[in-house]
């Protein structure tokens, strides 16, 4: 069993400051018997919260104790808990999941009947999500010194918000992050300064965000020690977007004028405090990217850089390749496992080539639970709510060394038992808490950034675009897809297999090019959000292949040893030579010739 101890003696170097030493031993403590500290929450989550209607629901009694509430609390998803959101999102007040007050809804990338998620939080966990945070650099700083003496250039942006019918916002959790106190008024830290002003990362318009943020890491380009972005995808985009406007960046910085396209008065303040005249800097930027080479671009421009701070793993580990080249191979940097949900813990290796990346679960941010996935049927009782039986969770304390669990989570703002959809691998342990690799996000088939789609929801767009080959006596013969992350940003490629029974009546360019709309229209509101307001998510593409290509594909995948009887055509593929062919056997491509329709108010 792989067991490590002790952050502050390990090979890293030693804690950088006081504050670092008390986070450490923080860790230390928190970590050496997580049994008893999950236990502790568990306690805390069920007393705070014995009044509401959710646990009396089902008779626990002001029971505490992990027994009972194992027996009588059933193991649920989000459409099981959807009719109490929905009472708390049309105005009820009352206390159905939590007994403090529900003080906004996160809204989460997964989503239900096409819409965002809805996660009910209150106040506090605002408080245990810094707390969280507060623990990031205190780790990175044992493996990277000196970082008190550069700044980060951090591409942060708010996405838009809205309010349900009962008049609570409703946002992404970093939205809502940057907008509170604890981001926008936090007290000077000199291994936390970013090149960013805060009005450049509150700025709802993603444009003149991205500029200004770019701007400033230009202005500042000898003094950044660190690039990041949330997801690996948003820092590529960053980078797309230095290409597209390196001559109107150069033009201000050689002039001391800030873009007139940048309206937004407290962004232009805090980004003219800094813009002085020079020429210098300006014909550097443009000898650099004037070449449109970007082989070890940031590098190039940003030359003390030591890592990047993105998230990889996961969906984010298709961007790897792409990242070694823009950075000349620079450590990639995934600090920490969040979701809408919970925060849920940090990585004390932060170095650790992606591949090995394992996050230590924080046992006093939730109460943990794991479901064994290995043969594990979703269509199982515990996906039931109400009188199902209780399914056989594993407690965090007893997972085992490479097995795999599904996440199971006990919130302090009333969530009991739900099933988040990440599937985790049990790669070893610090002190007693478990380490654990991010497999996957169950039954997602695409993403490029926050988007998620499902072999259902594209089903669903394909049934529906098909529709337009109706009067073509056409039919879609067979399908499959991939996301391509070549582009920046990235894209939904969709190969169609087509019979037509009168060659003359093909369908056109045109009404191909409007299946892929209608496709789009049919995705999910992440998606389609992706694709109008965050520009993360390129045009969708059809690519139309020979007919009989799909039985090519088949023969391929059988003489690798799949069995005839039991061959299903996937309905995504990332198999290489299973590329080649379908890319070999292309006819036509189509791209959508219009943005899909999105606002951000929720439907229905």
């Amino acid at each position: 069993m792989a067991i490590e101890s002790d952050l502050s003696s390990s090979s890293a170097g030693s804690p950088a400051c006081e504050k670092d030493a008390k986070a450490l031993q923080f860790i230390e403590e928190i970590t050496r018997n997580p049994g008893a500290e999950q236990q502790k929450v568990l306690r805390e989550i069920l007393s705070q919260n014995a009044e509401t209607e959710y646990l009396q629901r089902f008779k626990l009694g002001g029971a505490t104790d992990p027994e009972t509430f194992k027996s009588r609390i059933p193991v649920v998803k989000y459409d099981d808990l959807l009719p109490d959101i929905q009472r708390i999102a049309n105005g009820d007040r009352s206390p159905i999941f939590s007994s403090h007050p529900i003080s906004e809804f996160l809204t989460s990338s997964g989503t239900s009947a096409g819409e965002r998620k809805l996660m009910p939080t209150i106040d506090e966990e605002m408080d245990r999500r810094q707390l969280l945070y507060s623990l990031l650099m205190p780790v990175m700083n044992l493996y990277v010194p000196g970082l008190d003496k550069g700044k980060g250039l951090y591409f942060l942006f708010v996405k838009a918000e809205t309010k349900t019918p009962g008049g609570l916002v409703a946002r992404p959790v970093l939205t809502s992050y940057y907008k509170s106190d604890h981001f926008r008024t936090k007290p000077y830290d000199p291994y936390n300064v970013y090149t960013s002003p805060n009005e450049a990362i509150l700025c709802a318009d993603s444009f003149q965000s991205m500029y200004a943020q770019m701007l400033c890491g230009l202005l500042m380009r000898h003094q950044v020690f660190r690039v990041g972005a949330v997801f690996a995808s948003g820092l590529l985009r960053a980078i797309r977007f230095l290409q597209l406007n390196w001559k109107q960046l150069a033009h201000d910085i050689a002039t001391g004028t800030l873009n007139p396209k940048i309206t937004d008065p407290s962004v232009r303040e805090s980004v003219c405090n800094i813009l002085k005249p020079n020429p210098e800097l300006a014909d550097f930027i443009a000898r650099e990217c004037e070449t449109e080479n970007l082989d070890g671009i940031i590098t190039r421009i940003w030359p003390n850089t030591k890592y990047l701070d993105v998230i990889v793993t996961g969906a984010m580990a298709q961007y790897i390749p792409t990242l070694d080249s823009y950075s000349g191979g620079l450590p990639l940097a995934c600090t920490m496992y969040a979701s809408s949900e919970c925060y849920f813990g940090i990585n004390l290796k932060p170095m650790t080539n992606p591949s090995e990346v394992s996050y230590t679960i924080m046992p006093n941010m939730a109460y943990f639970e794991f479901l064994p996935h290995e043969g594990h049927d979703s269509s199982s009782p515990c996906t039931l709510s109400g009188g199902s039986p209780p399914a056989q969770l594993v407690d965090l304390a007893d997972v085992e060394v490479g097995k795999e669990y599904e996440l199971v989570i006990t919130t302090y703002a009333g969530l009991c038992r739900y099933r988040v959809g990440d599937v985790l691998r049990v790669a070893g342990f610090h002190n007693s808490a478990p380490q654990f690799h991010f497999v996957r996000r169950k039954d997602v088939l695409l993403s490029i950034d926050a988007d998620k789609t499902n072999e259902t929801e594209l089903q669903k767009a394909v049934d529906n675009a098909s529709k337009l080959l109706r009067e073509f006596n056409a039919r879609i013969v067979e399908y499959t897809s991939y996301a391509e992350t070549k582009t920046i940003p990235g894209h939904y490629v969709i190969y169609w297999e087509l019979s037509v029974k009168e060659i003359s009546k093909w369908p056109s360019r045109e009404v191909l090019n409007r299946c892929c709309l209608a496709m789009e229209e049919s995705l999910n509101s992440v998606y389609r959000q992706g694709r109008v307001a965050d520009n993360s998510v390129g045009p969708l593409e059809i690519r139309v292949v020979k007919n009989g290509t799909f039985e090519e594909v088949m023969e391929y995948a059988i003489s690798r040893g799949a069995s005839i009887n039991q061959y299903k055509p996937p309905r995504c593929v990332n198999f290489t030579p299973i590329m080649e062919l379908l890319d070999s056997r292309v006819i036509s491509a189509h791209f959508s010739p219009a943005a899909p329709h999105w606002t951000p108010e929720r439907r229905g």
